[in-house]
């Protein structure tokens, strides 16, 4: 299995619809395995504007986690290349220690 990570921030927009909100639904429709979004308290990447966490401000770091196999990951990743406010997309191994029960088996192998 892998993790695959993309950065952006909570002001990011394509078109008028939030970066991971179009992300999230991009990866349901593509049936991975699962997603979290989260929230971060302070970020800088390639541009000089740090973003800090302050309250009732919308353009806090956002990281978006997907689990899934390596190729299927690979493959989304690609399919976000027309998405603009995406800022990194990382893809790391990871080894699952536990999974809620009643979830369908997945590849040891991912």
């Amino acid at each position: 299995m892998k993790l695959l990570r993309i950065y952006t921030d909570e002001a990011a927009y394509f078109g008028d619809e939030r970066v991971f909100e179009v992300v999230a639904a991009r990866a349901s429709g593509a049936e991975l395995a699962g997603m979290t979004v989260v929230r971060a308290f302070f970020g800088f990447g390639h541009s000089p504007h740090r973003h800090r966490h302050h309250l009732l401000e919308e353009d806090q770091p956002l990281i978006i986690e997907i689990i899934d196999e390596s190729a299927r990951l690979r493959a989304f990743a690609a399919s976000l290349a027309d998405i603009s406010g995406i800022g990194l997309i990382t893809l790391e191994a990871v080894e699952i220690l536990f999974e809620a029960p009643g979830l369908p088996a997945q590849s040891p192998n991912g």
